[in-house]
């Protein structure tokens, strides 16, 4: 892998469609830090793709999951420098997990990680180049990979890229806080191109499937909004 530059440059970077924020943030403001926690996404990769037996019986493969957790840690604080090289206590960030660790599903989700790290930190390159090395596998995961590398593109300005990973986000899933965020963000930014017919079923289907969800809740509002245009 080539050897990237860091942007030391934090900002918030969120999909600059303000009212798509305001009513998906609740349910995965920050890209995706609390859902990472809940749905133990480290675990889940350990255990789909290598299998438990295989994952025991690997010592690089266990010392890399007892290295990762301080990296983890700050990025649960969202102390993202930190999370990529100097965690703390001598621990290896993200960065070293993937150069030390090479080959173990550890050193995969790190990619996954440093990813995310580089959205916040704006350096939108290369979060790009990071996120596109992870593996993703399962029902959540490749939703979660392609709808921040949408966020990446949209960022660049790239919007005919994001529309394609928000798709692909939006059909890769049918988890209730994943699937309808993406739902709503490929409608919002095809609203935002003037594609108001194809908006508007993406919000239909959030109606249709996750009503109860934080986002299906007020979805009627875009529905309208939509409709009348």
């Amino acid at each position: 892998m080539a050897k990237r530059k860091q942007n030391k440059k934090e900002e918030d970077i969120l999909i600059d469609l303000n009212e798509a924020r305001a009513q998906a943030g609740s349910t995965f403001e920050k890209f995706q830090v609390p859902i990472i926690a809940g749905i133990g996404l480290l675990a889940i990769l350990l255990i789909g793709w290598f299998g438990y037996s295989t994952f025991v019986k690997a010592p690089k493969a266990k010392e890399a999951v007892k290295q990762i957790y301080k990296a983890e840690y700050q990025f649960a604080r969202d102390s993202f420098t930190l999370a990529l090289s100097n965690p703390g206590d001598q621990f290896p960030g993200f960065l070293d997990i993937i150069d030390q660790y090479g080959g173990t599903p550890t050193a995969n989700i790190a990619h996954y990680y440093a990813g995310i790290c580089y959205l916040h930190l704006g350096n939108f390159e290369v979060a790009i180049d990071y996120l596109s090395d992870f593996s993703a596998d399962g029902t959540i995961t490749p939703a979660m990979k392609n709808g921040a590398l949408g966020d990446a593109y949209s960022e660049l300005n790239d919007l005919d890229q994001a529309l394609s990973y928000y798709k692909k986000a939006a059909s890769g899933s049918s988890n209730m806080a994943v699937a309808p965020y993406y739902l709503l963000k490929t409608g919002m930014l095809l609203e935002k191109n003037g594609n108001n017919a194809e908006a508007l079923s993406y919000y239909e289907k959030i109606k249709t499937n996750y009503p109860t969800s934080p986002t299906g809740v007020e979805i009627e509002k875009y529905i309208a909004r939509v409709s009348g245009k």
